[in-house]
């Protein structure tokens, strides 16, 4: 079977080392993105470089018919998907709840909650032998923050990780007897640009006496266990999840 891979927020960081360690192991590859269509051009070009047939997709993953529309030309120009990385995030400035405006909190579900599941709906449609599909595997990139709460700085960032963890554990049982696996991977303090958007561009580097392993970690040590999740490797685990915290 092909192997066909979709990666939401396949850009930057954590999503762009996935690519391109997927590029590099047999996988047509959706590079999926919101806004910064360079990043994605220039993860494509790279995933090409390997020799992977590759798109870039603009979506916003908490709008259902823009993920239609993504599903649809990854069936048009790739195949029918076998794989889904739902990594696509957002998190705003570190703030305490009194603090926090109401759409900043509905826009942080919308993206790493209602995103997640409608990606993982349209991956589903095609994975299932319900729906004429041969199974397939889903990885959500959830944080260690669903169990720390991340109190005083984003407890509503904590609690749709929260979310995305409880989704994980019913999807992979509701699927579990079609063979499609759905995993997900916790990341701590990782080297991207993701804690810019909290306003704290340095943070991990700040952190890392705090880490047991005493240092932040790499996007490409995360999208290693992502791949791993995704493979056959894996094959007897599902409602399984993967912690990258360096022991935190």
């Amino acid at each position: 079977m092909d192997k066909v891979i979709v990666i939401t927020g396949g850009g930057r960081g954590i999503g762009a080392a996935t690519a391109l360690l997927a590029a590099e192991l047999g996988y047509r590859i959706c590079i999926n993105y919101q806004s910064d269509e360079s990043a994605a051009q220039e993860v494509l070009e790279h995933v090409r470089a390997k020799g992977a047939q590759a798109i870039a997709v603009r979506a916003d993953v908490s709008i259902e018919d823009e993920v239609i529309a993504l599903f649809h030309r990854v069936d048009a120009e790739l195949g029918r998907v076998t794989a889904l990385v739902n990594n696509a995030g957002t998190v705003a400035q570190k703030s305490r709840l009194d603090e926090m405006s109401e759409f900043r909190i509905l826009k942080i579900l919308k993206t790493n909650v209602l995103g997640p599941i409608l990606c993982a709906k349209h991956a589903v449609l095609r994975m299932s032998p319900r729906h004429g599909g041969q199974g397939g595997s889903i990885v959500n990139v959830s944080s260690v923050a669903a169990r720390l709460g991340s109190p005083n700085e984003y407890v509503d960032y904590a609690a749709s990780k929260g979310a995305l963890d409880t989704f994980t554990i019913g999807l992979s049982k509701e699927v579990a007897g079609e063979g499609i696996r759905v995993n997900a991977v916790r990341p701590g303090y990782i080297y991207t640009d993701f804690h810019a958007l909290s306003g704290d561009p340095d943070r991990v580097s700040k952190l890392e006496s705090a880490i047991p392993m005493a240092r932040g970690g790499r996007p490409d040590e995360v999208a290693e266990a992502i791949i791993w999740l995704l493979s056959d490797k894996a094959s007897y685990a599902t409602g399984t999840f993967v912690d990258l915290g360096g022991g935190r």
